[in-house]
């Protein structure tokens, strides 16, 4: 009898074991979704993520235009925020957990645009999380350029800031987002190129030179104007056409 007990005691310790090593593995792979997608490289092209803010007529345009940009398969929402009658901040990022609110670390960019002047502004675009050690130098905007009626509108004598109150892509709108994003591939083949493992388009824009993969595995982007943030400053080089 005791030999029994003693037996089934050593049988419970084996078990125990391996059922909460079974039980970690199934809730993780809650978590595949975004450990596989999240940091797959993908590569931004950053000018046109800057070109696409310039151009844009509103938060829902934008939203429009970055995700026809952006090469991966998740949506990128938009949050737009003006911190005062002169600045303003337009924050990209994966909305993980639906809330409509841009979380720490859930941000991929940053554009920050402020007035510097009569008729004179600049902006700066910051990279986060998978595109951290990326920011641009200060771009300067002025009256006569080319701008859609979001960034234009800052010139207009009578400009009053409309997104005191932030405005962040609802929940509900990613997935027309994702269904115009798919329609907008679909109509451009050429522009894209789906990689093997089918979570990245990957094929880096025509006539400009592939990003270098910092270490770590992760991807600055495709833009050609930037600097990594990582060791020592760099002195950013004119670029002559």
């Amino acid at each position: 009898m005791i030999s029994k007990v003693k037996h089934l005691v050593a049988s419970l310790a084996i078990l125990v074991p391996l059922t909460a090593i079974s039980a970690g593995c199934n809730s993780d792979r809650g978590n595949d979704r975004w450990a596989t997608t999240e940091n797959t490289n993908v590569k931004i092209d950053w000018d046109k993520v800057n070109e696409a803010y310039k151009l844009a007529e509103g938060p829902q345009d934008l939203e429009k235009r970055i995700n026809e940009i952006y090469e991966g398969d998740e949506i990128i929402s938009i949050a737009v925020q003006d911190e005062d009658t002169k600045t303003q901040v337009v924050t990209g990022f994966f909305d993980k957990n639906t809330d409509g609110k841009a979380e720490e670390d859930e941000k991929i960019f940053t554009i920050k645009r402020e007035v510097t002047g009569e008729g004179t502004a600049q902006m700066q675009t910051t990279g986060y999380g998978a595109y951290y050690g990326y920011h641009s130098p200060f771009m300067g905007i002025a009256t006569g350029m080319l701008m859609g009626h979001m960034m234009s509108s800052m010139f207009m004598p009578s400009y009053v800031p409309m997104y005191t109150q932030p405005y962040a892509t609802p929940p509900h709108r990613v997935s027309a987002l994702s269904q115009s994003r798919s329609s907008y591939r679909q109509a451009n083949p050429s522009k894209y190129q789906r990689s093997k493992s089918g979570r990245s388009y990957n094929r880096p824009s025509s006539g400009t030179r592939p990003s270098s993969r910092p270490s770590g595995g992760r991807m600055g982007g495709g833009g050609r104007f930037g600097l990594a943030r990582a060791g020592r400053t760099t002195k950013p080089t004119l670029l002559v056409d």
